[in-house]
């Protein structure tokens, strides 16, 4: 099969690469669509030491499963495949499996390739209202309503999320309705405008520690929760300058490398320092069933996967939106 594989520091197109043998209780995944998220990005800087197939958000139809109910069925899939037997597993915390494998991330081949392999209980049949487009979307909404699930957000909540790009607008368009006091602040007024549309407040980013920062606050007070998605390493210096004492920080970003952070000002405004990571799938379909999210706006554009190595480098240029891969 086609597929871009990640090895030695180098990402190539490989034209033969092994189609992938589903083992017991895994479905084949023939892949239509792919998207290239800021993972993947930071994935071919070093990110996770991972060699092999990248790519986890997709739409693709089951080959070969042994769940009759799946077979021929138009899927999206959680990209955790856990042990099933640990003590985290059991706790109900599969996602945290010390032993799983995570779909183009972690010792698992992933959807930058004409197949796949997942567990068949990973998998969400997709209703004939959310299109193959749609669909690559829903593995990043989901990450956004785990928001939601971790931090208790009220309508009267004073929320503010830091970025502008894909995960941004997510977390944007799925926090809008919880709390009526919300803010994004981005770099890229193109993005902004596509929360304007949906009556969203929106304004430019300041910088950490800078005159403007101050002015941020001083118009709209310092925030309850702030959700940093900007991908960026100031974003979370950011981030502690906007949340109140006592608040609440979610750090949505993976970035390759380190970063710096004040310690201190944790302990001084006794901040809580959330991590958050993949999310339940069940509320991201039905939000893009029912058109409570609306991604309509926001694919940047689309290549055939014998282009990734430019499909990569258009999605990671400032303020791009989706960029897809058409592959089967």
């Amino acid at each position: 099969m086609k597929a871009l594989v990640f090895e030695n520091g180098r990402l190539r197109l490989a034209e033969d690469y092994p189609v992938p043998v589903p083992a017991a209780g895994e479905a084949l995944v023939r892949v239509r669509l792919a998207g290239i998220c800021a993972t993947d990005l930071e994935i071919i800087k070093g990110y996770m030491g991972f060699e092999g197939i990248p790519g986890h958000e997709f739409a693709g139809v089951v080959e070969q499963a042994s769940d009759p109910a799946l077979s021929g069925r138009r899927v999206a899939g959680e990209i955790n495949a856990a042990c099933g037997s640990c003590e985290l597993c059991a706790a109900g915390l599969p996602r945290h499996c010390s032993a799983r494998t995570v779909l183009g991330i972690a010792g698992r081949s992933g959807a930058f390739a004409e197949y796949l392999t997942l567990p068949e209980q990973n998998l969400h049949p997709l209703p004939g209202t959310i299109s193959d487009e749609e669909a690559v979307f829903i593995e990043p909404l989901a990450a956004a309503f785990e928001i939601v699930e971790q931090v208790n957000i009220g309508a009267g909540s004073a929320v503010c999320v830091i970025g502008d790009g894909r995960l941004g607008l997510l977390a944007a368009q799925v926090l809008a309705a919880r709390t009526r006091d919300l803010l994004v602040l981005g770099h890229h007024p193109e993005n902004l405008a596509l929360l304007k549309r949906r009556g969203i407040h929106t304004a430019l980013a300041p910088a950490a520690g800078t005159t403007a920062a101050a002015e941020t606050i001083a118009a709209a007070g310092r925030f309850d929760i702030v959700v940093e998605c900007s991908g960026s390493a100031p974003g979370l210096e950011l981030a502690m300058d906007l949340v109140r004492p006592r608040g609440t920080v979610v750090l949505k970003s993976t970035i390759a490398g380190a970063r710096g952070l004040d310690l201190n000002r944790l302990v001084i405004d006794e901040i809580t320092l959330t991590g958050s990571r993949c999310g339940p799938f069940e509320p991201a379909i039905e939000a893009l069933a029912s058109g409570q999210v609306d991604v309509s706006g926001m694919i940047g554009a689309s290549f055939r996967l014998e282009q990734g190595l430019e499909a990569l480098e258009r999605a990671g240029q400032p303020g791009a939106l989706k960029v897809l891969l058409k592959i089967g």
